[in-house]
């Protein structure tokens, strides 16, 4: 049958019977997977779960090598820019 055929035209009643038993087979469900079989989950619940377990990498590598703490105070010439800053947004600018 041609897709430019009509299904109740005359010229496709002869192959109403297998036309019928194709369609039968299209609207029966098929046979359920169980749902660890679907791979559409595993993108799912694997990618989250795959940042979960990194987050705690990196929370035990941050707690087993912190960063030194620096002693050094700055320069009262490497704070001017951002006093000059606190105290614009402090006035609004003027």
């Amino acid at each position: 049958m041609t897709e430019h055929q009509n299904i109740n035209s005359p010229a496709s009643s002869s192959s109403l019977g297998s036309t019928s038993a194709t369609a039968a087979a299209v609207v029966a469900p098929e046979a359920t997977r169980p749902w660890w079989r679907e791979p559409v989950m595993w993108w799912v619940v694997g990618g989250p779960s795959l940042v979960v377990v990194a987050s705690f990498i990196t929370l035990g590598l941050a707690l087993r090598y912190p960063d030194p703490v620096l002693q050094e105070q700055a320069s009262a010439k490497a704070m001017q820019p951002a006093k000059e800053a606190r105290n614009h947004a402090a006035t609004g600018g003027k």
